[in-house]
């Protein structure tokens, strides 16, 4: 049940976000055509990504929804994943046209209207802050989806903050190279997000282990387990950003009894869910049978 709440919770703060954002990029995109400011339209150009990737998690969201049947055995629960690897290459192809815009103006710094560019970014500001509090109210800590939204909307807040110190500069000092140095930080701290976004979303992809899972300790803890006398055939790998799997082969006495072999297995279960490992796939093996991994001839 409260899996079910954190997801719905999750894909209203996404829906909020969208509607919020999309909006308000507009307005940005037209405030930075008027203003002749790169850093508004920049930062207009990173919402644009926010909002397109806002509703890619939502409809990541809906799909996941998906009961598992025969062909998605898993569910659709993955289609999270790819969202948020989407969300990486927008934040990082976003950036990179940043530093390409803002290498132009370094050198030939155009005429920029300052006082609108303030008002604008202060407003925006306000608008990222609102969003990035819905936000927060999402599991933006174990949900891949929900974190990589995030960070488009803290890319977005950092922008405003960007553009505000830039059109204060412009105007008391009339630096208007401030303009483009604005977006050149504002493009390195998106670009960090994006690498982090897909590092993560690589990992699950390719059902790698979790960050957060010492291989070491989850062994140690399986072999301390009364019973067991080793394991091998051990995998562990993300089938989401939030379910981790496990599968092995335990090695017990081959004098157990079937009510013994059970007892056994559900207390490496117990010691697996303490470690937030809750799919969970083992076979038992007898001692006196060990498991052959050559291939019989036919």
């Amino acid at each position: 049940m409260a899996h079910n709440h954190d997801h719905g919770k999750n894909k209203k703060a996404l829906m909020i976000s969208f509607f919020i954002t999309g909006g308000f990029m507009i307005i940005e995109a037209i405030g930075g055509f008027v203003t002749n400011s790169l850093a508004l339209l920049s930062d207009a150009g990173h919402m644009l990504s926010d909002t397109v990737s806002l509703g890619v998690g939502v409809a990541a969201f809906m799909i996941g929804e998906k009961a598992a049947n025969y062909s998605k055995t898993y569910g659709y629960k993955r289609f999270e994943v790819l969202a948020a690897l989407f969300n990486g290459i927008t934040l990082a192809v976003v950036s990179i046209y940043i530093f390409y815009e803002a290498a132009h103006r370094f050198f030939d710094p155009p005429e920029v209207s300052s006082k609108g560019m303030l008002i604008i970014a202060i407003i925006g500001l306000i608008i990222n802050i609102i969003v990035a509090f819905t936000m927060h109210n999402g599991d933006t800590h174990s949900n891949l989806n929900v974190r990589a939204a995030f960070l488009h909307v803290i890319g977005d807040l950092l922008g405003s903050i960007g553009a505000i110190v830039a059109a204060l500069l412009i105007m008391l000092f009339g630096w208007g190279w401030a303009d483009a140095l604005a977006s050149v930080i504002v493009a390195l701290l998106v670009l960090v997000s994006a690498w982090r976004v897909l590092r993560d979303s690589l990992q699950v992809l390719m059902e790698g282990v979790p960050h957060e899972v010492q291989v070491d300790s989850v062994v140690q803890a399986i072999r301390d387990v009364p019973g067991v006398i080793d394991l091998h055939h051990l995998h562990i790998w993300c089938i989401t950003s939030e379910q981790t799997a496990l599968s092995c082969h335990l090695v017990v006495d081959g004098n157990l009894k079937v009510e013994e072999g059970e007892k056994i297995l559900r207390n490496v279960e117990y010691v697996l869910n303490e470690k937030n490992i809750h799919h969970v796939t083992i076979q038992l093996e007898s001692s006196r049978n060990p498991h052959d991994d050559r291939i019989i001839p036919n």
